[in-house]
Order: structure tokens, then sequence, then C-alpha cells
């Protein structure tokens, strides 16, 4: 049985979404997860350019669905008077204002901080950019792509044999959606711990979220361990510099599993578990740093072992023996896996697909959970300006006339 709070921790948290993509969305739909209402600006005629990526099927991807679940979505334009005018309103209604623009245009637009401080002196802005609102690199546009080369993540992807690779997703974009999310609980916060902070103008007190930032922020000691000892980490592949045995082995069956047999007891065990205690006890494998420089020969160990075994015997026979590890996962095993189930981590909701009745779709469910399990995740990614009426009539008190002419302003002309 679903573990329910009966008020969502944000409940009366209202937030103007004016971002694309999947940044500034990604903070949007931290906020919404947790009970803000999150009312997301987009433009008119495509609306949100993700709505189109991966589109496989319908008019709206499951990467927009999935991205901004629990919004509201209006369409305004931003380059006109009205699309301004109204949105300033709706920011003298709302707590935080979230954007992901190349930095300067909303100040193009009239909607720079000078405007929203004007018109709600007690609004929370978080900005996400390539390079930030500041520094010489700031007007330059950039994508997650950019952003974790520059972050120091692209240099070790991959094999050390073969340029630079991706993570398979937009890590970078990701990463510094949760930052701003984060940023904006902080500025909430100091917004009633410490009311004088308010003193500041907005613009000194913005979040203000860089990509290749949030990605070089993940990056460990890798900086540290350059100026302190000189050293510059390299690629190498399924393992983690320094530290031994860890990486990805084939199973007799095709399957592969990852294997983290790399503390010091646990090392032990795991060579005892695969048939090799004269590895256990080689004082030459005593540590990190001496099976760092032995990484080929124990590779070669575990790889043996494992191949003669399919994947769920190799596991069983890990667990047995306390040694870290676990399948490498397919979207398919997520959707059959019993943990991802007791914790209600594919939550299930109908969905335009294209193929005609909604269909139940399974989305990823909420995190961290609060209680035993994931909050429920109340509805998809909305069709574009399924609630413009309703919020413009609702947070504004806009007439029916009014809306209508708004409306008319924001119609992509035939």
């Amino acid at each position: 049985m679903r573990d329910e709070p009966t008020r969502l921790p944000l409940e009366g948290v209202r937030v103007l979404e004016l971002g694309n993509y999947i940044a500034g969305p990604t903070a949007g739909r931290m906020l919404a997860d947790f009970g803000a209402e999150v009312i997301k600006v987009e433009r008119p005629g495509r609306g949100d350019e993700l709505r189109n990526w991966r589109l496989y099927g319908g008019d709206v991807s499951m990467l927009f669905r999935t991205v901004n679940r629990n919004k509201k979505s209006i369409v305004l334009d931003l380059r006109t008077p009205l699309g301004r005018s109204t949105a300033l309103d709706l920011a003298r209604n709302c707590d935080v204002v979230i954007e992901n623009f190349r930095p300067g245009t909303l100040e193009k637009w009239g909607l720079g901080p000078d405007e929203l401080e004007a018109a709600n002196p007690d609004i929370v802005l978080a900005r996400i950019s390539a390079f930030g609102q500041t520094g010489p690199l700031a007007g330059r546009p950039g994508f997650a792509a950019v952003a974790e080369a520059m972050g120091g993540l692209r240099h070790l992807v991959g094999e050390a044999d073969r340029p630079p690779s991706r993570v398979g997703v937009s890590i970078g974009d990701s990463i510094a959606g949760l930052y701003a999310a984060f940023g904006v609980m902080v500025a909430l916060f100091e917004r009633g711990a410490a009311p004088a902070a308010r003193s500041r103008p907005l613009a000194e007190r913005a979040v203000d979220v860089a990509l290749h930032e949030a990605v070089f922020s993940m990056m460990e000691s890798l900086v540290p361990d350059h100026l302190a000892h000189g050293v510059d980490r390299q690629r190498v592949g399924g393992r983690m510099e320094g530290i031994a045995p860890t990486n990805a082995y084939e199973c007799a069956d095709g399957a592969s599993v990852v294997i983290a047999g790399n503390g010091d007891s646990i090392f032990r065990r795991f060579m005892a578990a695969i048939g090799r205690p004269d590895l256990a006890a080689d004082p030459g494998l005593a540590d990190n740093a001496q099976r760092w420089e032995r990484r080929d020969e124990l590779d070669q160990a575990i790889a043996a072992w494992t191949r003669t075994l399919p994947r769920d015997e190799v596991l069983a026979v890990l667990e047995d023996a306390g040694v870290p590890a676990g399948p490498i996962y397919t979207a398919a095993d997520i959707c059959g896996d019993e943990q991802y189930r007791a914790r209600d981590m594919i939550q299930r909701l109908p969905v335009d697909t294209g193929a005609g009745e909604p269909v139940e779709v399974g989305f990823p469910g909420i995190v961290p959970l609060i209680g035993r399990t994931s909050l429920p995740v109340r509805t998809v990614g909305p069709d574009l300006g399924a609630h413009t009426r309703e919020v413009l009539a609702t947070v504004l008190g806009r007439s029916d006339e009014e809306i209508d002419q708004i409306i008319e302003h924001t119609e992509v002309p035939a």
C-alpha cells in the first residue's frame, strides 16, 4: 500500500518555468515532484523543442512527458509586449522563476532581474546557462555535450585507445538542473530564515548555474590531484583509476555483470569465492595501489571465472561471499526488477503514444523517497498550452475576453 503524505512538502510554492530542453525543465520537475505548482511557459507553435526529441510515435516524445511531469503548460510569446506583461503578472504571483536561455535573453525581452524584482521583490530567480552569467564566456551558447567536455568528464569516459565518449544521456543538463533546484531551495530557505538578505538586488542573489561548472563539481579530486601531485587522470574504460578490481565482466550466457571487489577485506573474500586463494593471500595485492598496478592480471583471473557461469549464478556466488556486484540492466530488466517495484520506481500512467487509445506507460518514480515508497507521479508532461486558460483565469483572474486576446496574440499565423 502506498504511503502517501497528506500534504506534499512544496505545496503552496508556485514556480514560473521559462526553460527549454532539459536543464531548466529538470529543475522545474524536481520542484513539481514535491508539490510545487510549476507553470511552464512555452512558445507558440512548437513549444519546447524537447517535445520532438526521440519522438517514436504520436505528437509528444516520452522524453518530454518524463522531464515535464507534474507541470502545467501555457503558451505565451515572450517577444511581444502582451506576452511580456502577462509573464510579469505571473511572476508577481509566483515564488520562483527558472530560466535557461543564453545570458542577456531575458534582459532583451524586458524580463530580466530588474523587471522581475520590480514586479515581485520576493521572487527567487534561478538561471542556468552554458557558462554562467559572468566571465569571458558568459555570452557563448553551449549544450550539455560542450559542458561535459569542458567540465572534465568527457576526457575520462571511454577506452584509453579510443576518442572520448558520452555516457548515453544528457548528464550535464540533468546535473545542472539538480543544482538549480537545490539553489532554489536554499534561496527559499534564506528568504524565510533571513529576510534581510532580500535587501540585495535580485541580480546579486540569483541562483546562477553554469552547465560546465555543474559537471566540474562532480569530478571529485581531478584538479586537486593534478595540482598537488601532477597527476593527469586518463580514460580507463570500465575501470576506476587507482581502484581495483572493479570492472564489467562477461558471463557464460553472454550477459555481463559489474563487480566492485576493491575493498581490502572484500578483495580477499572475492578471490576466495572465485577459487583464487593464492591471490587473496598475495602480499603484493594487499591494497588498492598494489592491485591497480596488477589490474590486468586481476581482470583476467576474474573474467576467466565469470565466463564459466551464467549471470545469475555469478551473482549468487558473489552475494554469498558479500562482494558488491550487480547485473548490467536494460530498460526491460529495470521494468521487471522486484527492488524497483517494491519502492514504486516504475509508475504507470495513461499517455497518448500515437497508437489510438491512451496506453499505460511506466515512468520513473520520484527520488528521493519520503516515507516507504516513491511519491506518486501525478501527471505526465502536458500537451502544449493545455493549461493556458486555467492558469490565466485562476492565477491572474483574467476574464474570458482577456484570455481570448492573449491567446490570439500567441497563435502562430497560418
